[in-house]
């Protein structure tokens, strides 16, 4: 019997699933595309952020006290979770039927065509627990889905100028993130997960997830939009 491929790794924003109101449209086409992927063979785990929904209730409670990093961090953990039923609800058929909370619960025993995760632990967010499937599973690539096309050397918001980095080492991006994680911090990879993907030897694509031509593009091998990360 033929060993399966080892699972692809997409890293999915939260706010392209909750943007304001869920996003159907884009679930929609996302069900779509990844299904037609399930017909060449390739198997998935989806991981998701918890985003704009994350980001208000976070805001909301610190109107109202104080509160810690972990406090911040488990408001968090739980919109992701949110996110991921409502992932694996609309995969229902072809996913495994319990999402992925916990590093303890990973199995790589696991065959299920997709495979559901949300946010472990406080401390670091999605991307590190996207780099702690993608080791377990033998995965080498995480397809990181953002709002952005590239990783830019600027704020492409406040800089006109801001220039596309269509490829970048390890170190220059940890130059970039720092090495401490803050929770709700706005950085294309987690300082965490940017430091045991850099120690692991893994390729990291940071794109945005909004467009899903250039999706299938990357899902397919085919030249597209993204900054590839890589150790060298």
């Amino acid at each position: 019997m033929r060993k399966p491929l080892p699972p692809i790794v997409i890293s999915l924003g939260g706010s392209l699933v909750v943007p304001e109101e869920v996003n159907v449209r884009f679930l929609k086409a996302f069900k779509k595309l990844i299904t037609q992927q399930l017909r060449r063979g390739q198997r998935f785990i989806l991981i998701v952020g918890g985003g704009r929904i994350c980001r208000r209730y976070q805001r909301a409670a610190r109107e109202i006290t104080k509160l810690t990093s972990e406090d911040l961090d488990w408001l968090g953990i739980h919109a992701t979770r949110l996110n991921a039923h409502l992932l694996r609800t609309i995969f229902r058929k072809q996913a495994y039927p319990q999402i992925i909370t916990d590093r303890k619960k990973i199995n790589s025993k696991i065959r299920s065509a997709i495979i559901v995760a949300a946010g472990f632990k406080p401390g670091s967010s999605t991307d590190y627990d996207a780099v702690l499937l993608a080791k377990a599973y033998g995965a080498n690539t995480i397809l990181n889905l953002s709002n952005i096309d590239w990783v830019y050397d600027a704020d492409p918001r406040k800089h006109k100028n801001a220039t596309p980095i269509k490829k970048m080492h390890w170190p220059t991006l940890l130059k970039l993130v720092g090495t401490r994680w803050d929770p709700g911090a706005h950085v294309p990879f987690d300082p965490v997960a940017s430091k045991w993907a850099a120690r692991w030897g893994m390729k990291v694509i940071i794109t945005r997830g909004s467009d899903l031509a250039n999706l299938r593009k990357l899902l397919l091998g085919q030249p597209a939009k993204g900054t590839v990360i890589t150790h060298a």
